[in-house]
């Protein structure tokens, strides 16, 4: 644990291109801060919010610890499953019995699916030119 102004766990989440920095601070408030805006500012949509506090909801510190993310790359969907790797992430830093209840979840996991690539006569990675019949 670095100590600075206040004493925090770090996570590194990583989802598709995304990349969070999570700096999970112990006996908090509660407070959710992504690039220096609050969660419900930052995400539109429940469901992602709902991802973010997944690891927190499974491991009962919801309420207790306050967290402020640096995420970058990607959509909005991959940056809310990368906070969510970063939290979980952080967390088992703060207390080692939260392993297995993570783990069961599949936070800890770093999802290796990504877009794939696009292939040379083909107008995507697998759609291929129409052709018409004469």
């Amino acid at each position: 644990m670095y100590t600075s102004k206040k004493p925090y766990h770090y996570g590194t989440g990583r989802r598709k291109s995304s990349v969070a920095r999570v700096h999970l601070i112990p006996n908090g408030t509660g407070a959710i801060t992504i690039n220096g805006r609050d969660i419900d500012d930052y995400f539109g949509l429940d469901t992602l919010k709902l991802i973010v506090r997944q690891p927190l909801n499974t491991t009962n510190t919801l309420g207790k610890v306050d967290i402020e993310a640096t995420v970058a790359g990607g959509g909005v969907t991959g940056q809310a499953g990368a906070i969510r790797h970063g939290i979980a992430r952080a967390l088992l830093l703060m207390d080692e019995s939260f392993r297995p209840a993570l783990k069961a979840a599949g936070f800890l996991t770093r999802d290796p699916r990504m877009k794939e690539r696009k292939k040379y006569g083909l107008k995507a990675a697998r759609r291929a030119p129409q052709f018409s019949k004469r």
